[in-house]
């Protein structure tokens, strides 16, 4: 049994639209015929303004073979909210695309719609609870974090949405302390996002921020995604780089300290006897931290430019020679 349309008696009344691709196109895409015969039939009903049942079993064949169309998923929607359709069960039929698709942002932009079109803090609930089924599959898809973020910021609902978000993240970074989407989505939770409910000392906030960084930078010295956290808590709160210096400086080291020279400072974890050291992130910290000292400090910001730039992270050399000529 033949599945085009041009065969289906449904469709019968439907005079399909070819696409237009001159009389010798140069280079002709070769679409299967299910799919020609689909979107042949689709450029008709979207000239019709046709809004029916069929129109949704049309998008969606579509979709299925094409998740990118954004015209097939507009349509889809404009023939959904005309039939006054179930958007929360078009909601659940749309998952298993979600999580086949997940790079394709259509798929997402369409989810956006109808949440938006449901207007539901229950059905908000939901969608968080399938994005960590999604997330467990691709912890680091940009599209997944973004609607995430839309999600909490259109609804805004503390106890319901926001009060479990950072509880989340110290899980995923707990399995993999290198998720860079986690904690650029933790920074968005504790600062970009406004005062969260129960956050109202900032200097509290700003204390437990500090500590969660270094204790993930001790874990993993060389991961950049832990010192982009720690400095964009410095900046936002106006924290001077140089008081941090003493949790900084053993990260510097060429070895870690000896199990003689270790005092315990639990708010300046030391790194492990296992660590690779210097840390690149630790010496560029420091070299930073002095050059916004000036002065003589700057001289030794230098220093650590040029052991950067000959020694220690050679395949940025240019870089750091730009830095010391823009510091002298």
């Amino acid at each position: 049994m033949s599945d085009l349309l041009a065969d289906d008696s449904e469709w019968a009344d439907v005079v399909p639209i070819r696409q237009y691709e001159n009389v010798n196109p140069v280079a002709p895409i070769f679409y299967t015929e299910e799919y020609k015969d689909a979107t042949d039939y689709f450029r008709a009903v979207v000239k019709s303004g046709e809004t029916s049942p069929r129109v949704l079993k049309l998008t969606e064949k579509i979709i299925r073979m094409n998740p990118a169309h954004y015209t097939a998923w507009q349509h889809r929607y404009k023939t959904l909210v005309a039939l006054k359709s179930d958007l929360e069960e078009e909601l659940r039929l749309m998952d298993d695309l979600a999580k086949q698709f997940m790079k394709t942002y259509q798929v997402w932009h369409h989810r956006r719609l109808l949440l938006t079109a449901i207007n539901s803090v229950d059905a908000a609930v939901l969608e968080l609870e399938f994005l960590r089924d999604v997330l467990d599959v691709d912890t680091k898809n940009y599209h997944t974090w973004s609607y995430r973020q839309w999600i909490l910021a259109h609804f805004n609902n503390e106890t319901r949405l926001w009060a479990r978000e950072r509880a989340y993240l110290e899980d995923l970074l707990e399995a993999d302390v290198r998720n860079n989407s986690a904690w650029h989505h933790r920074f968005f939770v504790v600062y970009a996002s406004g005062i969260r409910l129960g956050d109202e000392d900032r200097e509290q906030v700003r204390r437990r921020e500090l500590s969660f960084a270094k204790e993930k930078i001790a874990l993993a010295p060389n991961n950049p995604s832990a010192w982009n956290y720690l400095r964009g808590v410095l900046e936002f709160t106006k924290t001077p780089f140089v008081e941090l210096a003493s949790f900084v400086e053993p990260y510097t080291a060429v070895q870690p300290p000896s199990a003689s020279e270790e005092v315990v400072d639990l708010d300046n974890p030391l790194p492990t006897e296992s660590a690779q050291l210097p840390c690149v992130a630790a010496l560029e910290f420091m070299a930073d931290a002095y050059e916004k000292q000036g002065g003589d400090a700057t001289a030794k910001a230098v220093e650590i430019w040029k052991s950067l730039a000959n020694e220690r992270d050679v395949m940025r050399k240019k870089y750091w020679e730009y830095r010391i000529r823009d510091a002298l």
